[in-house]
């Protein structure tokens, strides 16, 4: 406890602070990491989610993408503990945002409904599964909305206002990152005083990177993760701990 007290203090101090989280937050939650034991990568094959299939065969993309999303992100996913505590982080102001490689959307879900702008407490490198966008217009529709469709037979959905393809909010292999989304986790990894790092692998690029660069600045690094990353041995703070165990005590301990 003196640890995590001790982190939480370099928290409550900092003028500037942000998360990012990774797979391991909303494994809690009944969502599959992609990776490793149990990862979805280990049942389907990545290279049928492609961009560039899904500009060739938007059809069949769709058919694969249905059957993925059943597995990976169930209707009644519900935030736990960890992504509340990380909201509560936010809403109370010791977390300037939280930056998340996850596509799920539970961080926007776990944060009180008059937060003032979701999209400024949450920055989702990855997109948002729980949308579907046009490529023609850059319409947003609701993903449940999109499915239905899909599910009926109708491959590949259509935008309704001007017929474009939709697809997934969701960053597909071969897609780069969205841009805006991108260069507000960088400034934030770069002005942070302190950045904690919750349920990451630090494996997958450019997410992987921004820890280290606030490292290199000599911001403070708290980690939270069961297993080891290629940044611990620079982190001030290594927690090799469940996320729904640690970062609810770090959240009480900031606000002791």
């Amino acid at each position: 406890m003196d640890r995590i007290e001790a982190a939480a203090r370099e928290l409550r101090e900092a003028e500037t602070a942000v998360a990012l989280t990774g797979a391991g937050v909303s494994v809690p939650s009944g969502v599959p990491p992609f990776r490793g034991e149990g990862g979805v990568w280990n049942e389907y094959d990545p290279d049928a989610f492609d961009v560039h299939r899904f500009r060739r065969e938007p059809g069949d993309f769709w058919a694969d993408w249905l059957d993925l999303r059943a597995d990976l992100l169930d209707a009644d996913l519900e935030p736990n503990v960890a992504h509340d505590a990380l909201a509560d982080l936010t809403v109370t102001g010791h977390l300037d945002a939280v930056v998340t490689q996850n596509i799920d959307g539970l961080h926007g879900a776990a944060l009180p409904e008059d937060t003032d702008s979701e999209s400024d407490a949450v920055v989702e490198l990855h997109g948002n599964a729980r949308r579907a966008v046009c490529q023609g217009c850059g319409r947003a529709v609701p993903a449940a909305e999109v499915r239905e469709r899909a599910e009926s037979g109708d491959l590949p959905p259509r935008c309704e206002r001007c017929d474009g393809v939709l697809k997934p909010d969701a960053v597909l292999f071969g897609e780069q990152l969205p841009a805006t989304a991108l260069a507000r986790a960088q400034r934030l990894a770069t002005d942070s005083d302190v950045v904690l790092v919750a349920g990451s692998s630090l494996t997958v690029e450019p997410a992987a990177s921004l820890p280290a660069r606030a490292a290199d600045r000599g911001a403070t690094v708290v980690l939270v993760n069961l297993d080891e990353t290629p940044l611990d041995s620079r982190a001030d703070y290594v927690f090799r701990e469940d996320v729904t165990d640690a970062l609810p005590a770090l959240r009480d301990a900031v606000g002791e």
